[in-house]
């Protein structure tokens, strides 16, 4: 059986691939399993610069639980009243979400096909999030008789605004690609047959940069969601004055100074 997800790691940049193609990349738990121990990985180890979050195939990146697996294990919490189903979210998707959005790195979506349910809050996790024009969104919770997970409920309306993501969740449907493109939900638009090449150039360009200083503008941006304005200057004081002491700041210094294109170290 091929795996189910995908860890490669090259020239700092590790593409992590979903690879359920067959399946639209829906999530059973040997996938969830493997995307958190992925994303866990890549957060920890200090070769790793950058993350594309990417799937096999080209109709889905992934369209949230595998509800064939998911039946099944109802049926088993149905006989032993042990309700062990839905731990997945504390086990699984909760730990994949903090994954994405904590690791000091930054991390790319390349959004190849439809992204629905705990897909979209994979998606919608990352940094930045190159979208193909025949992509499409979909909360899909309530469709099942859930409610959000996978972060949609902290992530949707801070892209698009507490009423459109209500109207989402409550009214769940496919979001096309330019549509979500015009709300914020996509970073970048471009030709399906292009997708692949454009994700891993954005990719690659974020892993080549000052990635310290990245690092602390996720961190500035996550503070300042929920923090006060005196707070976050506090926070900003705090993290350009370490930003200011890294060795990547005086290279670029330097680098702009004598004309030349910066080769950043990453601290």
């Amino acid at each position: 059986m091929a795996d189910t997800v995908l860890y490669d790691v090259s020239d700092g940049l590790a593409t992590i691939t979903i690879n359920r193609p067959d399946a639209m990349n829906a999530m059973n738990t040997a996938a969830k399993t493997a995307l958190r121990d992925a994303l866990t990985t890549a957060g920890a180890d200090s070769a790793v610069r950058g993350v594309l979050l990417t799937a096999a195939g080209d109709r889905a990146f992934c369209v949230g639980q595998d509800l064939k697996e998911h039946t099944a294990l109802l049926e088993a919490d149905r006989r032993d009243g042990s309700g062990a189903t839905m731990s997945t979210v504390r086990e699984h998707y909760n730990p994949i979400l903090r994954a994405i959005t904590e690791m000091p790195k930054p991390v790319v979506a390349g959004v190849n096909g439809v992204a629905a349910g705990a897909g979209m809050g994979f998606a919608l996790a990352a940094d930045y999030r190159v979208v193909a024009d025949t992509a499409a969104f979909n909360t899909s919770f309530a469709g099942v008789a859930l409610t959000a997970d996978s972060g949609v409920s902290w992530t949707l309306p801070r892209l698009v605004g507490h009423g459109r993501a209500t109207d989402l969740l409550l009214f769940p449907r496919s979001v096309p690609a330019a549509e979500a493109y015009a709300w914020g939900m996509a970073d970048r638009l471009v030709p399906a047959a292009d997708l692949a090449a454009e994700a891993y150039a954005v990719a690659r360009a974020l892993a080549s940069g000052p990635t310290a200083a990245y690092a602390a503008i996720k961190e500035s941006l996550a503070y300042g969601a929920d923090h006060s304005l005196a707070e976050t200057l506090a926070k900003e004081d705090e993290l350009q004055t370490r930003a200011g002491a890294s060795e990547d700041h005086v290279i670029a210094v330097r680098s702009f100074l004598a004309k030349e294109k910066p080769r950043y170290v990453g601290r």
